[in-house]
This record gives C-alpha cells, sequence and structure tokens, in this order.
C-alpha cells in the first residue's frame, strides 16, 4: 500500500467538504477530497477502469454542487442520458452530505474507446441535467444542457454559465490504483450580488474581481486536488495568500447514502395498481428489487 492510502484518515481530510470564500472578490467557493466513501460507491458494481473515473469525476462534482445547499434536506441531482452512447445513463445525487450514484453502459463499447474518450464519445448526442430540490420550499429548479466539451467539468461549468449566469470555475482529478481510488475537486464561483447592504454587483467573465480570482484558482494542479499530505485549508491558502481576508468553514462529512430501505419500496410500490403488484410477485408472494445504486436485491412484502 502506497503512502497516499496510509495518510488518507489522518487529518488531511477525506471525505468532506471545504467551503471558502475571498469577500474582496465577491467569490465563493468549495473544496472536496473523496477516499473511502468514493471506493464504497465504486465497489457496488464490477465497474471498468473507463467507467469507474467517470463516476468518480460524477460524484467529486455532486459533492461540490451539493455542498452549496443550505436547507436540510435538499437534494442535488445529476444526470446524465445519452442517444447511442456507450454510457446510456449517469445518475448521482446528494443529500444532507450523503453521495451515491450509478453509471449503466455497455461495457463491449466502452471496451473499444481506447483511453481518455471525450463526451461526445461516451455519450454520443446526450445532455446533463442538474436538479435542485429545495426542502424548505418544496420548490424543484432544473437545467438542461448539451453534453459538450472534453468532461463532465467542463459541462457543468457550462450549465452555471447558461441557467444559473454565475461565471463558475471547476477542476476535477481523480487517481486510481486497482481497487484503490481518490478524486478532488475545487469550485468557484462568482456571486451575481455583493454583500447584504451593498449594490448589487455585475457578475461577468470580465469582470475584472473574477479575472483575477479565476486566474489564481485555475493555477491548481491535479496532483494538489488529490494530495493526501497537503490539507484543503493548505491548499487554499495556496491560492489565494495574497488576498486580504480568505474565509474556511469545513462542513459535514461525506458518507455514502442509500435509501433503498423496504419501506421506501413499499411507499413506491403502493402507487401501482393491484393488478400490476400481482405480476411482480415472485413464487413466495414477495416482490424482489433491485437497487442499481448499491446492488442490493430487496424483497418486498406484496
Amino acid at each position: 500500500m502506497t503512502e497516499d492510502y496510509l495518510l488518507r484518515d489522518n487529518e488531511t481530510g477525506f471525505d468532506r467538504v471545504l467551503a471558502f470564500s475571498v469577500p474582496a472578490r465577491h467569490a465563493r467557493g468549495r473544496v472536496v477530497r473523496l477516499g473511502p466513501v468514493l471506493e464504497t460507491v465504486l465497489s457496488a458494481h464490477d465497474y471498468p477502469p473507463l467507467i469507474k473515473h467517470l463516476l468518480a469525476e460524477a460524484l467529486a462534482l455532486t459533492a461540490l454542487m451539493g455542498a452549496l445547499l443550505k436547507e436540510e434536506g435538499s437534494q442535488l441531482t445529476i444526470q446524465a442520458q445519452s442517444e447511442g452512447g456507450p454510457v446510456d445513463l449517469l445518475v448521482c445525487d446528494y443529500r444532507d452530505g450523503e453521495v451515491r450514484g450509478y453509471v449503466r453502459h455497455d461495457d463491449v463499447a466502452v471496451a473499444a474507446l481506447g483511453e481518455n474518450p471525450g463526451l461526445e464519445a461516451l455519450f454520443g448526442k446526450g445532455y446533463l441535467a442538474i436538479t435542485f430540490d429545495l426542502a424548505a420550499t418544496d420548490e424543484r429548479y432544473q437545467g438542461v444542457v448539451p453534453l459538450e466539451g472534453a468532461s463532465l467539468a467542463q459541462a457543468c461549468e457550462n450549465y452555471f454559465a447558461q441557467s444559473e449566469q454565475i461565471p463558475s470555475l471547476i477542476r476535477i482529478s481523480v487517481r486510481s490504483s486497482g481497487p484503490r481510488c481518490m478524486a478532488g475537486g475545487l469550485l468557484l464561483q462568482h456571486l451575481p450580488d455583493s454583500e447584504e447592504g451593498k449594490e448589487r454587483l455585475h457578475a461577468g467573465d470580465d469582470h475584472p474581481d473574477w479575472e483575477h480570482v479565476s486566474i489564481l484558482a485555475g493555477s491548481v494542479t491535479h496532483g494538489e486536488l488529490v494530495d493526501p499530505t497537503l490539507t484543503m485549508e493548505e491548499l487554499v491558502w495556496r491560492l489565494f495568500h495574497e488576498e486580504k481576508e480568505v474565509r474556511v468553514e469545513p462542513l459535514k462529512p461525506l458518507q455514502r447514502g442509500c435509501r433503498c430501505t423496504v419501506e421506501h419500496y413499499q411507499s413506491i410500490l403502493s402507487r401501482f395498481p393491484e393488478d400490476q403488484r400481482v405480476e411482480m410477485r415472485d413464487d413466495d408472494g414477495m416482490i424482489p428489487v433491485d437497487c442499481a445504486f448499491c446492488s442490493k436485491i430487496l424483497r418486498i412484502p406484496a
């Protein structure tokens, strides 16, 4: 086992998100580093290396964007679907520090792709849907953008630019060695509003504050994002130490969360007509349900 993995459970902090802001530049951000939680999610299926890398990137993005939610019980869902691509469906979600994810794909078609294929090679003509479910108001916001660019991170940047009109910079790094896998990410955004009580700030890619802070954040390396000897606080300091003030706030630890309980599926099945539930039953009178997220098969009393 390498030093990277021996260090993963110390104070460097895997499976957590750090919130930060640069008030003078009207910028906020999140840094994430995933380790054991990521490996647990990936272990639910025998994914080929390319799909493991894709799902690891998606989970890091899910944690970064989900950590923007403030109200308990709110949820972020990322869903990528394709038309004719080797990857048919990718779905991840975040709720109260819990993340989960799943990829449905064609093994033969994926094996023929080679290394580092772009989004078009993976998804064909696809789209990315990002949904925010707000618990406090019971409102749902969804933005849909084409799956274009070299990575899911770039597609998410496009989402924020087109659907939210918020200039954003996202960097993701994934490192794997056999069954071991870690991922790190950085999200930086230019706030569309200045501090409370002040005039509204024009937010745009050409704003001098955004140009300045995005250049600093863009200097982060893939190695820094997954370096277990570098704490996330140290990483933020390394990027923004010349600024007047940088505020940081550790958020709740991340966990693998799957809501596949008997009660959950009983609630879903109760919405089906009785004749359809009868057809679902096996010889023992139970309804088997396969959870794609954790690969469990639950037997639900009919």
